[in-house]
């Protein structure tokens, strides 16, 4: 019969602990989802007009640590154009938690005047096809390690351009940790 001993107990626990932690901890990637789009500020500066809008967006953050993230800019697409862009402040969220952030979008007069016909043609439609991309850098804090991150988002969303209902969208983000 094998002899029992705390040294092969302790290492046994240890390895099980490090196994799980590694489990459970593996970093995953946020979610994101666009609720909805309100226009906020709209003047007419002939012959250009200036658009302003605010995005609700939910975040979660599937993660077993709290995040902090530092300010970005998302870019704001319509046929491969850079149509405007939209504020992220920067911020913290807690473990495996939800959050929904209003984010300050402006769009351009010009590309808007230059994309008159294909906007009119959506409105007339109403589905405008807009693309996003934004990139945001932060720290996961781990005990006493604070590791940076950065994450990537792709996003393709379709809105009704007359009522600015999100009719559908696909959100794409990828989460890269950097250890060193």
């Amino acid at each position: 019969m094998p002899k029992w001993s705390w040294t092969s107990a302790l290492v046994g626990a240890a390895t099980t602990a490090a196994t799980g932690a590694l489990i459970l901890g593996k970093p995953r990637d946020p979610t994101f989802h666009l609720i909805s789009v309100e226009l906020s500020s709209f003047h007419l500066h002939l012959p250009l007009l200036d658009v302003e809008l605010i995005l609700t967006v939910h975040v979660t953050n599937p993660n077993i640590v709290p995040i902090h993230y530092a300010a970005a800019t998302m870019s704001i697409f319509y046929q491969g154009a850079l149509l405007g862009t939209a504020q992220v402040q920067a911020g913290s969220q807690g473990p495996m938690s939800c959050q929904v952030l209003r984010l300050a979008a402006r769009l351009d007069g010009l590309e808007l005047a230059h994309h008159a016909p294909a906007l009119l043609a959506d409105a007339a439609r109403r589905e405008m096809a807009l693309d996003a991309t934004v990139d945001i850098a932060g720290t996961a804090r781990v005990l006493w390690w604070a590791h940076r991150f950065a994450v990537h988002v792709d996003s393709h969303v379709v809105v009704d351009p007359v009522y600015l209902d999100v009719v559908e969208q696909e959100n794409r983000s990828e989460t890269h940790v950097y250890l060193a």
